[in-house]
C-alpha cells in the first residue's frame, strides 16, 4: 500500500464561464513575469536602465515561443503528422510541447533584435538574465504537473508522482521528473548568480554557464522519462542535444575568457548619459549655491546696499568714485 506519494491534479484547467484558464498556460506566463522582473533587478545593478529588459522581452518572449514549439513539433512530429493524427493540434500550444532548445536559440533572435535596436550588446544582456531564464524554467515545469505529461520511470518513492489513467497514459506512480528538472534549474540559477558575484563573468560567459550546467542535468533527467522520443545510437535525441549544447557552452566560455576577458563596463550608453546629464546637473546645482548664503545672497564682504567698497587700496564704490579714506598714490 502506497501511503506517499505526490497527487496529480484533476484536471489541468478550470473554466471560468465560456473562458477556459490552464494550469500549462498559468505557469507559463507566470515564469515570464519573474524572468523580466529578476532580469530587471540585475541588468538595472550592471549599469542599464529600468525597463529596457522589458522592452527586448517583447521581442524575445514571441520567438521564444515560436521557437520552443517548433522544436517540439519537429521533433515529436509523429504526434502530429502520422496516420490517425490531426495537424491541427500541432498548433494548441496549451496541451503542452515547449522545447527549450528551440526556445532558446529563436528567443536569443528576437532578443538579438531587440538589443540592435536599442544599441544594446546581446551578450551583456543574456548574462543579465541568464539566471533569471533558469527561474523561469523552474516555474513553467510545473506546467507538466498539471497535464500529468513528461513523468519518469515507474517507482515506489515516497515523492512518487501518481499519474491516473488518460489518453496515452497509464495510471501508476512514476518519477516526477517535472520536479527534479524545476529543483535542478533552481540549483542553476543559484550557481549562476554565485559564479558571477565570485568571478565577475562577462561577454556572455554567464548566460554560457546557465546553458551549460542546465545540460548536464537536463541529459540524466532526459535519461529517466518514458514518454515517447526519437532514439539515436540508444540514446535519446534530447539527450544527445544536451550533450552538444554543453560541449558549445563550455568552448564558448573558454575562448570568450581568453580574447574578452573581464567584464562590460557599460552596457547601456543612453543610460551612461543619463547618469552623466544627472550628475552635471547636480555639480551646476552645487556651485549655484556656494557663493550664496541661505536666503540666495550674495556671502561676499558687502557693504550697506547699493555699496561694492571693500578695504582693498585704491577700489572704487559703486558709483565709481574713489572711497573718502583713499591715501595719495604712492603713500603707505
Amino acid at each position: 500500500m502506497d501511503i506517499a506519494y505526490i497527487p496529480s491534479p484533476s484536471t489541468g484547467v478550470v473554466h471560468l464561464g465560456p473562458l477556459p484558464l490552464r494550469g500549462y498556460a498559468f505557469c507559463i506566463i507566470i515564469g515570464v513575469f519573474v524572468a523580466v522582473w529578476f532580469g530587471n533587478k540585475r541588468w538595472v545593478a550592471r549599469g542599464g536602465k529600468a525597463g529596457t529588459v522589458a522592452d527586448i522581452a517583447v521581442w524575445a518572449v514571441p520567438f521564444g515561443l515560436v521557437g520552443g514549439r517548433l522544436y517540439h513539433v519537429i521533433t515529436d512530429y509523429q504526434l502530429y503528422f502520422s496516420e490517425g493524427e490531426n495537424w491541427v493540434d500541432a498548433f494548441k500550444i496549451w496541451e503542452g510541447g515547449l522545447g527549450i532548445w528551440g526556445a532558446i536559440a529563436l528567443g536569443a533572435v528576437g532578443a538579438w533584435i531587440g538589443c540592435r535596436r536599442r544599441g544594446i550588446p546581446l551578450p551583456a544582456w543574456a548574462d543579465a538574465l541568464a539566471p533569471a531564464i533558469a527561474f523561469a524554467q523552474a516555474i513553467g515545469r510545473w506546467g507538466n504537473w498539471f497535464n500529468q505529461e513528461l513523468y519518469g520511470k515507474p517507482t515506489d518513492l515516497p515523492w512518487a508522482l501518481k499519474i491516473t489513467e488518460g489518453p496515452n497514459r497509464e495510471a501508476g506512480l512514476y518519477h516526477p521528473t517535472f520536479l527534479y528538472e524545476s529543483l535542478w534549474c533552481i540549483g542553476v540559477a543559484l550557481l549562476v548568480i554565485w559564479a558571477d558575484r565570485r568571478f565577475k563573468l562577462g561577454h556572455g560567459r554567464a548566460f554560457a554557464l546557465y546553458v551549460a550546467s542546465y545540460c548536464v542535468g537536463r541529459g540524466w533527467i532526459e535519461y529517466m522519462r518514458v514518454d515517447e522520443a526519437h532514439h539515436v545510437l540508444g540514446l535519446r535525441l534530447n539527450v544527445w542535444t544536451s550533450i552538444v549544447v554543453f560541449l558549445l557552452a563550455v568552448i564558448y566560455m573558454v575562448i570568450s575568457s581568453r580574447l574578452r576577458p573581464g567584464r562590460e563596463e557599460i552596457v547601456e550608453p543612453a543610460a551612461v548619459d543619463l547618469t552623466k546629464k544627472a550628475g552635471d546637473a547636480n555639480a551646476e546645482r552645487a556651485e549655484s549655491s556656494e557663493g550664496t548664503d541661505g536666503d540666495g545672497v550674495a556671502a561676499a564682504d558687502a557693504g550697506p546696499a547699493g555699496d561694492a567698497t571693500t578695504d582693498a587700496e585704491g577700489t572704487v564704490d559703486a558709483d565709481g568714485d574713489a572711497p573718502t579714506d583713499a591715501r595719495p598714490a604712492g603713500k603707505g
